[in-house]
């Protein structure tokens, strides 16, 4: 007797297997999604590390515009100079050297941005 409820195996077997353009298709999107993501990153850094000490230091109230005595000057330009670049440069070689790019750029931006408000907050501290 023939069983006729089952598809034959040739078509249970591609039904499960991706197209090859579709593959290709997912690798690409991967790839500009990676590439999107350094970008991020190294365009944050920059703008943290450069940008970064004038928010710190603006002052609304203040004559000029800019903050005159810091408390904690020091640390705030060394976190800007050092923490920020380091981090940065942290977050590109992990995302390299990881299975996992994505996760480690992600987690790479959020300690840039925590950085961001660590300058900031050291710039606001009353002297």
């Amino acid at each position: 007797m023939e069983n006729t409820g089952t598809a034959p195996a040739s078509a249970s077997a591609s039904a499960t297997e991706p197209a090859g353009g579709d593959q290709r298709a997912r690798a690409a999107a991967r790839g500009l999604g990676l590439a999107v993501l350094v970008a991020a990153v190294l365009v944050s850094g920059v703008f943290i590390t450069f940008l970064g000490p004038f928010f710190a230091i603006a002052c609304d109230t203040c004559e000029d515009g800019v903050r005159g005595t810091l408390a904690y000057g020091d640390a705030l330009i060394a976190v800007a100079r050092y923490g920020v670049p380091l981090a940065t440069f942290a977050t590109l070689a992990g995302m390299v050297a990881s299975h996992r790019p994505g996760r480690v750029g992600g987690f790479g931006l959020g300690a840039q941005w925590a950085l961001f408000l660590v300058v900031v907050a050291l710039g606001q501290l009353p002297a």
